[in-house]
């Protein structure tokens, strides 16, 4: 069983690495063998658990955008009363592709759901891949196409081709491995095609609700069956979760008008040599 403890410290760990492109999947999983906790990450109650405090930072993203979610709803519903994305109508082709980003990681996860899941209990092989996300990181802003830094907006990003979205989609498939991270290889996709880094992230954060509410469809009913005792501090987690998604989504979406990913590739890089040397 989780703690309250626990659950608040794990929470806000993943209310801010989901949003950092960091890994929130490889921190959870790295930090309770670090701490010698002794969970059982592979089991059903923590990956609950875990998808709980993912809902609760999709929740977030959903209440700070949900000014470009409304129009996107609304835009999506307008090309199928119309059944055709008319050339104008930035918020449906913008929904069409986040749909279209997302068909590639929604099949592979509900196909090898059960194999990504024992990975959970890997804190060496986490570690190992999250020094790879920082490679990752790292290479993306050395073979990233130039493009300036235009402002956020909505329209920019659906100037992007449907390859160019699909492409996104494979890229964020990795983050189905923990140590990779959903918003790196999310940016990693969009930098490269064409995207400046402040559009890069939101096109992130807007990406990140349908996929993690779809896990949480899949993951989050388990938590509840398992009692009081495992509910109290799954939603005390959720909790923390939501508060520290909140000021990490305010403080990136500022972040990356001006800043790069050069230093969270660093950090992964790092942190995770760390944890490989202290998990041996």
């Amino acid at each position: 069983m989780i703690s309250y403890l626990q659950a608040a410290i794990l929470g806000l760990l993943q209310g801010v690495t989901e949003l950092f492109p960091v890994s929130s999947l490889g921190h959870s999983v790295i930090l309770p063998s670090l701490l010698g906790w002794h969970l059982d990450q592979a089991s059903a109650q923590f990956v609950s658990f875990v998808v709980l405090t993912h809902l609760a930072t999709a929740l977030v993203l959903l209440g700070f955008f949900w000014r470009d979610w409304l129009n996107i709803v609304q835009g999506v519903l307008r090309s199928l009363w119309l059944r055709r994305i008319t050339p104008h109508d930035t918020y449906a082709k913008l929904g069409w592709l986040i749909v279209v980003s997302t068909i590639p990681v929604g099949i592979l996860g509900f196909l090898f759901q059960d194999q990504l899941t024992q990975l959970f209990a890997s804190p060496r092989l986490v570690a190992g891949v999250l020094v790879l996300n920082g490679m990752v990181l790292y290479a993306a802003e050395k073979l990233r196409t130039k493009a300036p830094q235009e402002a956020g907006s909505d329209t920019t990003l659906a100037r992007l081709t449907w390859k160019q979205a699909f492409g996104i989609g494979l890229a964020q498939c990795l983050a189905l491995i923990p140590g990779f991270s959903r918003t790196g290889l999310t940016m990693t996709g969009s930098l490269a095609s064409g995207l400046g880094h402040e559009n890069a992230a939101r096109y992130a954060f807007l990406l990140a609700t349908p996929v993690i509410f779809a896990a949480a469809v899949l993951k989050v009913p388990h938590i509840f069956k398992e009692g009081a005792a495992a509910t109290g501090p799954a939603l005390f987690g959720a909790a923390c979760a939501a508060l520290a998604a909140y000021v990490s989504v305010r403080f990136l979406t500022a972040y990356f008008k001006t800043k790069t990913l050069t230093p969270f590739a660093v950090y992964c890089v790092l942190a995770g040599a760390a944890c490989l040397l202290l998990l041996s």
